[in-house]
């Protein structure tokens, strides 16, 4: 009989340690992935300076935004980090509660909800992320019509604008610089119609490894993740700012209403904004949210300001004011 009850309780040890393991985490961020924005080195010096254990999250945006809706009447998670697009909507819909993270008056006005439900931590410009040993020959592309020719079938990847905060503003980049306007999206239509017919990959996740393993040789991406490979990985990796244009783009973190582990997200929000956090993204090719000059070392290695003056500030509350609209007809033309 003994033996039988020691055999039922190892049991119960084997069903419930799953469940235990899976707590072992401190603080839950959504769309926290290692291989973006470099949250890999974020989230180990979290561990280092907080002793917080966050899992990394491969979710874009969207996908982030949809569970925490779904979770509503009971979260799981403590932090989203989101496109600024998806930061709005995030508020707009009861996802976020209000938290001003220390350093938080620092960070301009135009980056921030003014009531803390949201606030940039950094942002990226958006270009094409090139892998010039993947194009077998070929030059590296110089504007955004240069991915229509025929000689990069195959070769463009997009993340879904219809899903992915990076894929919509790829989607108003093009648009604006092909002469669209938030009223009027027909350019980034009708070039998504042309380069379907060039085969592009469209992905739903970050998709660095791929562009590095050469795989997808060219993506519409960020500078800060460009300049990672070139300067970290073994190939030759280039980043361009189309001569038609370009815009820049903040990403934000936002407090979970109701967050499990609230004192300890908060900290974590504290420690983005910290002088150290900052750094660590500046490190990282990142534009810090507060004003703070990157290191001569780092800036040397970005394109010329001469390049990054095509790239322009867009008002991103307009921009999400007019998202579904645009995806509606990406979903139906091109799609």
């Amino acid at each position: 009989m003994k033996a039988v009850r020691f055999a039922l309780a190892l049991l119960a040890l084997s069903l419930f340690a799953p469940l235990h393991s899976a707590k072992a985490a401190d603080v839950i961020c959504y769309n926290c992935p290692p291989e973006w924005a470099d949250w890999a080195s974020m989230l180990k010096a979290i561990k280092t300076d907080l002793n917080y254990d966050i899992p990394f999250d491969n979710k874009n945006s969207g996908q982030a935004l949809a569970q925490i809706l779904t979770e509503k009447n009971s979260p799981v998670d403590d932090i989203g980090y989101f496109g600024v697009n998806f930061g709005i909507r995030a508020k707009t819909q009861g996802a976020l509660e209000p938290y001003k993270p220390a350093n938080w008056d620092q960070v301009p006005a135009g980056l921030k909800d003014p009531d803390g439900y949201w606030t940039t931590i950094h942002s990226g410009t958006l270009g094409l992320f090139v892998n010039k040993d993947a194009l077998g020959g070929k030059p590296v592309p110089a504007c955004w019509k240069d991915l229509l020719k025929p000689d990069y079938r195959g070769m463009v990847g997009y993340l879904d604008p219809s899903s992915a905060a990076v894929g919509y503003v790829g989607a108003v980049a093009v648009n604006l610089a092909l002469g669209g306007s938030a009223s009027d999206f027909e350019p980034a239509i009708s070039f998504f119609k042309e380069l379907k017919k060039n085969d592009p990959i469209v992905p739903k996740q970050t998709s660095y490894a791929r562009v590095v393993s050469g795989e997808m040789p060219i993506l519409l991406d960020y500078d800060f993740n460009a300049y990672r490979a070139k300067y970290s990985e073994k190939g030759n990796f280039e980043f361009v700012i189309p001569c038609e244009g370009s815009v820049a783009f903040p990403y934000v973190v936002g407090l979970v209403k109701n967050a499990p582990d609230k004192e300890k997200a908060e900290k974590v929000l504290d420690y983005l904004l910290s002088d150290k956090g900052q750094a660590i993204w500046a490190n990282a090719y990142l534009r810090p949210a507060r004003p703070i000059e990157l290191p001569e070392a780092v800036k040397a290695k970005f394109l010329p300001d001469s390049d990054y003056a095509r790239a322009k500030a867009v008002d991103w509350g307009e921009m999400e004011n007019v998202q579904k609209a645009f995806v509606d007809r990406y979903l139906a033309e091109v799609r």
